[in-house]
């Protein structure tokens, strides 16, 4: 009798435990993306939510909510928001989250990354894994690396190949000081405004330039705003993290776990492979395109790239301090090693 009591106690426990994991999944998950699906970073985010659906067996659906729209648009806000919670999980840019986690600057240091063996020497070693651990001490869960790739800058008005062609120049830029700081001590005028902004402003002439990958210059179609002179200086890079808010992650078994985690790897390796397709070199597909577009294409020499990192090296040296300068170290090392 008493054993049998027991397995009755022990059979409705396991029934309870069952009822309360059921309760834990949610109908829908909000994912978070900058851009939509028009561009290589919305497709990482809608990759990985099919690959979520696929490896869970339909347990966990997430519906992507681009544009960053879950925070009224503004893109700064969005490492802000999956820590409270209004974003349940996202693929955000180290830009973006870099205000509130500065070690992310390290990114966005001009000139740092001279060719993508050098973004992965970073994303892949230890560098990445460091910087994955200060993102989980902030109620996060880092899984994997996308990217949006190097940043190259357009303006309306003239080529550019040196600072002194920048000199007045009003560029928009992210919403990052360091930006700021890198286009004034190239004599332009910085001015930060969200993504949503930027293209009427650009349209208007309220603004001159702005600097971003050639996939989203394509996609957003810039030539059609003004923007008939590009050069490539790649000067920063935009690697991508795909994240899950804590409470959420730790809501799910860890079988489902590691399927959302296989997923984001997956997701990942397809979006760096897309974002870099054709863009190796000058005779690569996407700057055709370009240039078919009544674009002039302009790709300083070593030298003349010299005069740009020599006059924003001031703005290198403070941002390593602030960033921390063992893993600024760490970082020109694993570049150097590559």
């Amino acid at each position: 009798m008493r054993k049998s009591f027991g397995a009755a106690v022990v059979l409705a426990g396991s029934l309870l435990c069952g009822a309360v994991m059921a309760q834990t999944y949610r109908a829908e998950y909000r994912l978070s993306t900058v851009l939509n699906t028009a561009f290589t970073w919305g497709q990482a985010g809608e990759r990985w939510a099919e690959l979520v659906k696929e490896k869970t067996q339909g347990r966990i659906n997430i519906k992507l909510y681009p544009g960053a729209s879950l925070v009224g648009g503004d893109q700064t806000r969005e490492f802000t928001a999956i820590r409270q919670g209004v974003i349940d999980l996202a693929v955000g840019s180290t830009i973006n989250w870099s205000p509130q986690i500065k070690e992310l600057n390290l990114f966005s240091l001009p000139f740092l990354m001279p060719d993508y063996k050098a973004i992965d020497a970073l994303t892949q070693g230890e560098v990445g894994k460091d910087l994955f651990a200060v993102l989980e001490k902030r109620e996060v869960v880092p899984l994997a690396w996308g990217e949006n790739g190097f940043r190259e800058m357009s303006n309306s008005k003239r080529p550019i190949v040196s600072p002194a062609d920048m000199k007045g120049l009003k560029f928009r830029v992210v919403g990052s000081p360091l930006y700021n700081e890198t286009f004034s001590a190239l004599g332009a005028n910085p001015t930060q405004m969200s993504w949503a902004d930027a293209q009427p402003a650009l349209a208007s002439g309220a603004v001159d330039g702005q600097e971003n990958p050639l996939s989203v210059f394509v996609a957003a179609k810039l030539p059609t705003v003004g923007q008939k002179h590009l050069t490539l200086w790649h000067y920063v890079a935009d690697p991508l993290i795909f994240v899950v808010n804590k409470q959420v992650w730790e809501s799910w078994t860890p079988a489902d776990r590691d399927a959302v985690r296989q997923a984001a790897l997956q997701a990942g390796r397809e979006n760096v492979e897309k974002a870099r397709k054709g863009i190796a070199g000058k005779d690569n597909a996407i700057l055709k395109q370009i240039e078919a577009s009544g674009v002039s294409v302009t790709e300083p020499t070593a030298a003349q790239r010299d005069a740009f990192v020599k006059a924003t090296r001031p703005v290198y040296d403070k941002w390593a301090k602030t960033i921390g300068a063992d893993l600024v170290k760490k970082a020109e090392a694993a570049i150097a090693k590559r």
